[in-house]
C-alpha cells in the first residue's frame, strides 16, 4: 500500500472479529516501532503485547475499549533513560514513546490491520494490573486486530480541517 494511502485509510476501529492477529504481521508492527526514531537514539521504548486471556483481562479491567481486539499493544518508557532537553523541563519518554506509537500504528494499516490508541485508562492502574517495572511508563495502549463486518470508522472521521486552518507560515 502506498503510504498516502494507509495515512487515508487508517482509522481508529471500535469494533473488532476474533481473528488472531497472525505473528509474522504482528512482527512487522513490533518491528515499525523498533525502527522509530528516538531523541539521541536512547530507543527508551518498551511495548508490551498482550494476547493471553490473563493479560487481556486484566486490560479489560482498566478500560471498556478494548473493542473485542485479539492482541493489545502496551506502550512505555523507561523513565531513568530519557534524554533531558536544554531547559530541563521536558524529556523525550512521552516523545519517543509517541513516536514508537504512531509507527505501529500505521504499520498495522500497512499490514492490513486495524487498531485504535486507547488512552482511556489511567496508566498507573494497568502497570500495576501488569506488574511492569517501576522505572517504567505507559504512554498508551493500542487494540490490534480486524474489524469486524460492522467495524467502521466514526461517521466523523473524514471531516478535516482545510489545510490554511491547521497551518501557519512565519
Amino acid at each position: 500500500m502506498e503510504f498516502k494511502e494507509v495515512i487515508e485509510s487508517r482509522y481508529s476501529c471500535k469494533k473488532y472479529s476474533d481473528k488472531k492477529v497472525e505473528r509474522e504481521k504482528l512482527e512487522a508492527v513490533l518491528e515499525a516501532g523498533r525502527l522509530a526514531p528516538t531523541a539521541k537514539n536512547l530507543q527508551e521504548q518498551h511495548v508490551y503485547v498482550l494476547e493471553s486471556k490473563e493479560a487481556l483481562d486484566k486490560f479489560d479491567i482498566e478500560t471498556p475499549c478494548r473493542y473485542g481486539a485479539p492482541t493489545v499493544l502496551v506502550v512505555a518508557f523507561d523513565t531513568t533513560n530519557v534524554y533531558v532537553y536544554p531547559g530541563e523541563k521536558r524529556d523525550s519518554g512521552i516523545e519517543d514513546a509517541s513516536i514508537v506509537a504512531t509507527h505501529m500504528i500505521l504499520a498495522a494499516a500497512d499490514q492490513g490491520l486495524n487498531s485504535c490508541w486507547i488512552n482511556f485508562l489511567d496508566p498507573d492502574k494497568l502497570h500495576k494490573a501488569l506488574g511492569l517495572p517501576e522505572n517504567e511508563e505507559i504512554l498508551m495502549a493500542m487494540d490490534l486486530g480486524y474489524a469486524a463486518e460492522e467495524g467502521t470508522p466514526l461517521p466523523n472521521h473524514f471531516k478535516r480541517k482545510a489545510l490554511s486552518e491547521t497551518i501557519s507560515y512565519l
